[in-house]
């Protein structure tokens, strides 16, 4: 039987749509039993979409702070159980870093909204829709 997940980090490219969600997601559902942290193979600036798209399900990531994978690991090591990737150069990324670390490496192909173009609500839906799919895979997998 597989020990329970003790910690688990997100990782994308920018660290500022996929990956704080899955961050807010997951900590909101698990974060008293579950250590939980998100970084991107680069840092970039938290998108305000992704903020919305959480708000409405009374979810509160205003304050995430964006940083790469090298920062978190500078600061804190990447001393996770599990590293879910949301992106192929993330995943390419994460399995570089654990060549030497006994973490499991997930690869969830995740859309970037911020691809699709149009009215404000037609972005805000694709981040529904990440949002939506991050949570289904989230509750399911960590649930333990």
């Amino acid at each position: 039987m597989p020990r329970k997940l003790q910690s688990v980090l997100f990782v994308c490219a920018h660290n500022a749509v996929r990956s704080p969600m899955a961050e807010a997601i997951a900590k909101h559902f698990f974060g008293r039993s579950i250590y939980v942290q998100s970084a991107g193979v680069r840092k970039g600036e938290l998108d305000p979409f992704a903020v919305a798209a959480l708000e409405e399900i009374g979810i509160d990531a205003s304050r995430h702070k964006p940083k790469s994978v090298e920062e978190l690991e500078e600061w804190e090591g990447l001393n996770f159980d599990l590293i879910v990737t949301l992106s192929p150069e993330a995943h390419h990324r994460a399995l570089d870093l654990t060549r030497t670390t006994a973490a499991a490496v997930e690869y969830w192909p995740t859309v970037d909204p911020t691809a699709v173009q149009g009215s404000r609500e037609r972005m805000l839906d694709a981040y529904r829709e990440v949002r939506d799919g991050l949570a289904a895979r989230i509750t399911e997998r960590l649930r333990g």
